[in-house]
């Protein structure tokens, strides 16, 4: 009985921390990257001001689902400053936003609609 019960958190923490691959912690980071590029752009950038709020929603949407499958909130955010250190100061570009967009709505579960209920919440 005693093995079951130290085997057993074991388990659950595998299984929680392997909702997101590898691959797909890349791309998310990456898109995390491109989002805070984007709502930081330099003056003189053409851009709509919604797409800095869908930009900044969908970093805190990430954030959340990464802390919410077990990803330590102290890693998440060093890897996220490389991220943001990479795309920083970079023009926006709609296609690389777009398939962020598409990536994080497949990625997380109800990804689109949390990113609309965090736009609302912004003001």
């Amino acid at each position: 009985m005693k093995k079951i019960i130290f085997i057993l958190p074991f388990f659950i923490l595998t299984s929680v921390n392997a909702e997101m691959s590898k691959s797909d912690r890349s791309k998310a980071l990456d898109c995390v990257g491109i989002y805070m590029a984007n709502y930081f752009l330099p003056s003189g950038e053409k851009f709509e001001y919604g797409m800095k709020e869908k930009s900044i929603s969908t970093v805190k949407v990430l954030k959340t689902y990464a802390l919410e499958i077990g990803i330590p909130e102290k890693e998440w955010d060093e890897e996220v400053n490389k991220a943001v250190d990479k795309h920083y100061g970079s023009k926006y570009d709609q296609v690389k936003t777009d398939k962020c967009h598409t990536f994080v709505e497949s990625l997380v579960p109800n990804g689109a609609e949390r990113v609309k209920k965090v736009v609302q919440t912004l003001y």
